[in-house]
């Protein structure tokens, strides 16, 4: 079984941060959501992994190199344009050959991995294998509908009357069966290639689609709500440690990672915290579900529930909280200016103000 993960989507939903950056490659906790990726591919016994890659791939092929760090053997499959998933299992047919492989969206998250559904593929043996969640608002994703047995019975992308709450996840498993019906499909009102039509083709077809309603905690993390979230959630797994420097002034309460060459002085902070290589925390409150990047700096400023990239600096500033921050980022107060107001007002005007 090889695996195929997604990377060429474009972030539009994260930006301005994916205007210098791929989308999957914006750390939680530290680390770039494509590594977790990677890692739970590596953990299911796959070692063979094609990336598709789009406008970002030189800085994808840089993170993530030959695949070795993870255990894997990486191949890169440059994408045009972000023309569907399916386009992307069409683009990638001569390097899957005849092998089943797992399809993963690389900017997905699913707690504990992907081991158990790829056991139960090897050992079921459908055609495709897809995974499902309920969610509140079903119109912005793929949409199952079930039969009274549970089988898939139909499926459709972004419906604006949905027939379940009952959406994709972006983890698939197929057999070489999927390429043919790739092959039959044609764009939709999107302009894509959907790999909801695909499997729509296959269950039309007689083939066999097997669902598996995931328990699990699962995010597409295109958005900065949804970003957070799952930086939470991974910190709140995490174990105090401390290989930095933190003075006798400062206290940590509570589970707080301080890395190796990170300095602490004169602050308090209240984990779940990560605070990187080579960044400075100063006379400062740090608050829980908070990652703070390598070589950043925060001195004499409060932030809580954030996300701080790599080389920002956050100076003076009292309270920041529910926040992304790209890289090389400066935050700092505004410059204190007289207060007043200035006024046009016409003949036998009334005005009141409060001061």
């Amino acid at each position: 079984m090889k695996a195929l993960v997604l990377s060429g989507g474009a972030g539009s939903r994260l930006r301005p941060i994916t205007h210098t950056s791929a989308k999957q490659l914006v750390p939680v906790a530290n680390k770039p959501v494509l590594f977790y990726v990677l890692e739970a591919i590596s953990e299911a016994g796959i070692r063979e992994v094609g990336i598709v890659v789009g406008d970002t791939a030189a800085e994808i092929q840089g993170a993530v190199g030959d695949g070795s760090r993870f255990g894997l053997e990486v191949t890169y499959l440059p994408q045009e344009a972000p023309l569907g998933l399916a386009h992307a299992v069409q683009i990638s047919r001569e390097y899957l050959g005849e092998d089943d492989f797992v399809m993963y969206l690389g900017d997905n998250f699913i707690v504990g991995g992907i081991t158990s559904l790829v056991e139960q593929f090897r050992t079921e043996r459908p055609q495709a294998q897809i995974m499902l969640t309920q969610v509140s608002d079903p119109r912005a994703f793929g949409v199952a509908e079930l039969d009274a047995a549970g089988q898939v019975v139909g499926l459709e992308e972004k419906p604006s009357r949905p027939k379940s709450d009952l959406a994709l996840v972006g983890v698939y498993i197929f057999s070489p069966a999927v390429h043919e019906a790739v092959a039959e499909l044609k764009p939709s009102w999107r302009g894509e290639l959907e790999i909801t039509d695909a499997i729509q083709w296959m269950i039309d077809a007689g083939h066999r689609v097997d669902s598996t309603v995931i328990s699990g905690y699962w995010k597409d993390t295109g958005n900065v709500t949804d970003m957070l979230e799952v930086n939470r959630l991974v910190l709140e797994s995490i174990e105090p440690l401390v290989e930095g420097e933190v003075d006798s002034g400062s206290e940590l309460i509570g589970r707080v990672v301080v890395e190796a060459g990170a300095t602490v002085q004169g602050s308090r902070i209240v984990g779940p915290v990560i605070i990187g290589a080579g960044s400075l925390v100063r006379d400062s409150y740090i608050g829980p579900s908070t990652s703070i990047d390598r070589d950043c700096k925060v001195i004499d400023s409060e932030i809580e529930y954030s996300i701080i990239l790599r080389g920002s600096s956050i100076d003076g500033v009292r309270r920041i909280e529910c926040s992304l921050i790209g890289r090389e980022v400066e935050v700092t107060p505004a410059p204190r200016v007289p207060k007043a107001h200035r006024l046009v007002l016409g003949d036998h005007s009334k005005v009141q103000i409060s001061s």
